[in-house]
């Protein structure tokens, strides 16, 4: 597996393995790899002949107070995860290179990019389309990997590949979960034993909503209130948001059907989860 710190290393492989007729995969991560990443990285191996990671902490997704200086990184165990996975590459610039000094290019979905977590986190989107594009321009894939658990992302994604006509197919591939459902996230490190525990009622949130469809109900208020009353067995545990709404345009469905995202976000103690599921699949 080779490592290349810039963009011109990372294109010139890319367009390499082109010229030899074989398609390229990528994956991007902010590193603190974990058994999502690595499906991700599986799934690229599936469909393409060579699969680049990027593990890249981008600096412009983080607010102010957010946790950009203790965000874990652990390159060496993230490089040796992405190769048994199936990655080809690993791409791994510092900041510089994809943030040169006076750098006022910026990419933005204007609508979704203040919709669920773009609402609690103003510019998060801003900075997650600008370093995608940046990556997508980097790497020339065919195929971009990305996991449904940032599934607002997906949906801001989504419309900025359609948007610029960029002729890349972005795969959304399942949340990976622990045996006990929690949704596997970098984040979950910081959680002590006491938070862990609280941490499964996102979960059990999620749970509640999808038997409540498969039961039957229909109506916004009626799949909300389950999901509020699993919540509310954890006190400690504070809402940041609870919605169910479109996919594609992140707006509030006053009726669930067949691909109606239901999505949370909530602190336990300092730390931010989120979680969802798309009904009826």
């Amino acid at each position: 597996m080779q490592i290349f710190r810039t963009v011109e290393e990372l294109r010139r492989w890319s367009r390499a393995q082109h010229a030899l007729d074989l398609t390229v995969g990528l994956v991007p991560t902010m590193g603190a790899l974990h058994a999502g990443h690595a499906s991700l990285i599986r799934a690229a191996a599936e469909r393409c002949h060579r699969v680049a990671v990027s593990i890249f902490v981008n600096p412009t997704q983080f607010g102010p107070n957010e946790d950009y200086d203790k965000y874990p990184r652990s390159f060496e165990a993230d490089c040796a995860l992405a190769e048994q996975a199936g990655a080809s590459a690993v791409f791994a610039p510092a900041v510089e290179e994809l943030y040169p000094s006076g750098a006022a290019t910026f990419v933005e979905v204007e609508g979704l990019s203040s919709r669920l977590d773009g609402s609690s986190r103003p510019g998060h989107f801003r900075g997650v389309t600008t370093v995608v594009t940046k990556l997508l321009l980097a790497a020339e894939p065919d195929r971009a990997f990305f996991g449904q658990k940032d599934a607002a992302q997906v949906a801001v994604l989504r419309r900025m590949v359609e948007d610029l006509r960029l002729a890349i197919e972005l795969v959304v591939c399942p949340i990976v979960r622990e045996k006990d459902g929690l949704a596997l996230s970098s984040r979950n490190s910081y959680l002590n034993e006491s938070q862990r525990k609280q941490a499964l009622v996102l979960s059990r949130a999620v749970r509640a909503v999808e038997q409540s469809f498969a039961a039957g109900e229909r109506s916004r208020g009626a799949l909300l209130n389950k999901a509020q009353k699993a919540i509310a067995a954890e006190p400690e545990v504070k809402l940041d948001y609870l919605e169910l709404v479109d996919w594609a345009t992140l707006l509030p469905a006053e009726t669930a059907a067949a691909g109606t995202l239901f999505a949370l976000a909530a602190y336990v103690g300092p730390t931010r989860l989120i979680d969802n599921t798309v009904l009826g699949e």
